[in-house]
């Protein structure tokens, strides 16, 4: 059976009011997304976070006969909890309460399916509740049950401590084993010289759409935040012959919990590896401006705010207005239309062209090797043969520290 949910939050002064209004309609999505049902949003506008309550004695009433009143089993708080308010807002209540970080966290334990994913949501949720034991109070007293390493007057809390730590620590030696296998693939790849194009975007923008649009696939999508969560790699071939890989990232979000970013790392570094960004953003959604602004923020964090980028602005099909775009470069598209695929396609190998260095270079017709090697890893734009010279001529674009380089004059 669903959670009956109630969603607390805190407005500072300083806090902008369309900023803080997309926050709780975000809450409400997460809660949604969870599997719970959101029955009430109450919120209070403070100039300070009460220390020992988060909200103040009065609102605390208010909240309490709402519980009752809608037989409420969990409340969620809009912004993070120390221990000391988690264990006095749950007594008080008399019910389960999680913060905004937990219930995300939640969530990517739902949706992880790799082995990887699944160490990495683990580990965030154990860094993330270490702190917080002291506030869980019984229901976080059975984790460490079985384990029998209790010594002479070690208490329960310090038995669970002990043995988060050192799961904390397995996690982090086997994670560590898997980011050393990612990189053999990575480094695999380079070697192979594949370009590599990496599809970010705010959470739920349509990236999955579009990913398996553009490849023919059919991994997850769902029109749900955190939809996917492990990365897949595919590769494609655009319109001039020339063949990329393609990988769909995690969705960002804004105030995403610092241990999880943390755990997270390896899965956004196919962000930092890439050699090219696709920027989803959904431009039917009204907040488009804050989650353009938070991508780029962790793009920056991530120092992946160099690799050349086209912002795409998908959901077109969805806009009743005149669309006026902040970024740039950029394309308008819906990721059901074909067409609009085909244009995007076409749009990437534009930019590219801009980037990357004109070259020509004549081949005998026994350079066959050669020739596929062009059509596949650069991207022509015009190819003839001359009869006199018996050679074919090809001009077109290509990277500037590809290995065939040396061998084009420009």
């Amino acid at each position: 059976m669903s959670e009956q949910i109630l969603i607390i939050a805190v407005k500072m002064q300083e806090q902008d009011d369309d900023r803080f209004e997309s926050s709780l309609e975000e809450l409400n999505s997460l809660c949604k997304t969870a599997g719970g049902i959101v029955q009430k949003v109450m919120t209070q506008n403070r100039q300070k976070i009460h220390p020992a309550y988060y909200i103040g004695q009065g609102k605390m009433e208010e909240i309490n006969e709402a519980v009752d009143e809608l037989e409420i089993n969990l409340v969620v708080s809009n912004d993070e909890l120390s221990a000391g308010q988690l264990r006095n807002l749950s007594d008080r209540f008399g019910v389960r309460v999680i913060d905004r970080s937990q219930l995300i966290l939640d969530i990517f334990a739902q949706r992880a399916h790799t082995k990887e994913g699944r160490l990495q949501v683990e580990l965030a949720q154990l860094e993330y509740m270490l702190p917080r034991l002291h506030g869980q109070g019984e229901a976080m007293s059975r984790l460490g049950a079985g384990i029998g390493t209790r010594g002479p007057g070690e208490t329960k809390l310090e038995t669970d401590q002990r043995h988060i730590r050192r799961r904390i620590f397995d996690i982090k030696r086997r994670l560590k084993l898997v980011v050393q296998q990612r990189e053999q693939y990575r480094k695999r790849r380079k070697t192979n010289d594949a370009f590599q194009i990496a599809i970010v975007g705010y959470t739920n923008a349509g990236k999955s759409t579009l990913f398996n649009r553009l490849t023919n696939s059919s991994s997850h999508e769902e029109n749900q935040l955190f939809a996917t969560l492990d990365p897949l790699t595919r590769k494609i071939q655009l319109p001039s012959g020339f063949q990329t890989l393609v990988t769909d990232t995690v969705g960002f979000i804004q105030d995403l919990p610092t241990s999880l970013v943390a755990s997270f790392k390896s899965t956004l570094e196919e962000v930092t590896e890439a050699d090219f960004i696709l920027h989803v953003v959904d431009a039917a959604n009204p907040d488009l401006e804050q989650h353009q602004h938070t991508v780029s923020n962790l793009l920056r964090e991530l120092n992946a705010h160099t690799i050349p980028t086209l912002t795409v602005y998908n959901k077109n099909d969805r806009i009743d207005t005149d669309f006026i775009a902040t970024n740039h470069p950029n394309i308008l598209v819906s990721a059901f239309d074909q067409k609009d695929i085909q244009k995007l396609q076409l749009k990437i190998e534009e930019i590219l062209k801009d980037e990357w260095n004109w070259y020509k270079i004549d081949l005998s017709p026994d350079q066959g090797k050669m020739l596929n090697r062009l059509e596949h890893e650069t991207i022509i734009s015009d190819r003839f043969y001359e009869e006199e010279q018996n050679e074919y001529v090809v001009k077109g674009y290509m990277r500037q520290e590809h290995p065939l380089k040396s061998l084009l004059k420009e």
